[in-house]
């Protein structure tokens, strides 16, 4: 495995650019771990992880309060992963984070391992709940943020959901409850790369204009690149404004583009889940190293 030296820090740097540089460096290194990790099994849920980097990045360079000695500080914000598939990005952030040490990566989704290629909270160090069916993940996140609430806690919580969960019912359900009880600790990330495993998701259930169906349930909404780390750590500034906030819950809509950062995958037909080939993925760290290096340049 290429394996990148690990950040641990998730104190926010003064200046938004400071910030914003913070971030783009922890998605960097997020996406090599990826790599790797697909690498031990040949293939996954590679392309949503990459696309999905820069959001894990900001939750865990700039947002969430933790103890990385100490996953389950009580006082902790809760960060919640709907799509249990995922877990192959979540898991590069809390190496990243200092949760899970970098080399354990290497046993991804072995036999006895620690990091399942689902996410199983009853495994993994930093994985709050498990993966499962979808649409799940913000009725959980409704229950602990209300819960959280009533113990008197200040701990907000982080829900990451998909595009594709947009299709359930209880999705929606949990958006109004949300609004309903008030939850303004809670923030919803949903990552927009309009493909699910049936297909493109506007060909499934189209659900636009998404952005008007989470403002007219009540929430503060906000649409941002998602694979622009400057656009995110302003939407989380925006949502820190009470003023803008107006006790509401939080979503950023996130449009993402699978495979970012490694142009070869981003183009890949069959993209939900790659398979990719064994000499294809030093290929695939030398483009997202090239990438990298020019935009540093």
């Amino acid at each position: 495995m290429n394996t990148l030296s690990t950040a641990t820090t998730t104190t926010p740097a003064a200046s938004p650019a400071e910030r914003t540089r913070l971030v783009q460096e922890f998605a960097y290194r997020m996406r090599h771990h990826i790599l790797d990790m697909g690498e031990v099994q040949g293939q996954g849920y590679v392309g949503q992880a990459l696309g999905a980097s820069e959001m894990f990045a900001v939750v865990y360079a700039d947002q969430l309060n933790f103890r990385a000695e100490d996953p389950d500080w009580t006082s902790r914000d809760r960060f919640l992963l709907s799509t249990g598939h995922y877990a192959i990005g979540h898991y590069a952030a809390l190496a990243e984070a200092g949760i899970v040490p970098v080399a354990e990566l290497e046993t991804y989704g072995s036999d006895d391992s620690r990091l399942p290629m689902s996410g199983m909270a009853t495994y993994t160090p930093g994985m709050e709940i498990s993966g499962g069916s979808l649409g799940h993940g913000l009725g959980v996140a409704v229950g602990t943020a209300l819960g959280l609430r009533h113990q008197g806690s200040g701990s907000r919580v982080i829900n990451f959901m998909s595009d594709g969960e947009l299709d359930e019912g209880s999705t929606w359900e949990a958006a109004m409850g949300a609004h309903h009880h008030g939850l303004d600790n809670l923030t919803v990330l949903v990552d927009i790369n309009a493909l699910q495993a049936d297909g493109k998701t506007d060909t499934v259930l189209r659900t636009e204009p998404v952005a008007d169906k989470w403002a007219a349930s009540g929430w503060f909404t906000q649409r941002v690149d998602g694979n622009d780390a400057a656009a995110l750590v302003t939407a989380f500034d925006h949502a820190a404004d009470p003023g803008q906030r107006q006790g509401r819950p939080v979503v950023i809509l996130c449009d993402t583009r699978i495979g970012r950062g490694v142009p070869m995958l981003e183009t890949r037909e069959k993209a939900h889940f790659m398979r990719i080939e064994e000499h294809e993925w030093q290929l695939c760290r030398e483009e997202l190293t090239a990438g990298s290096e020019g935009q540093n340049r």
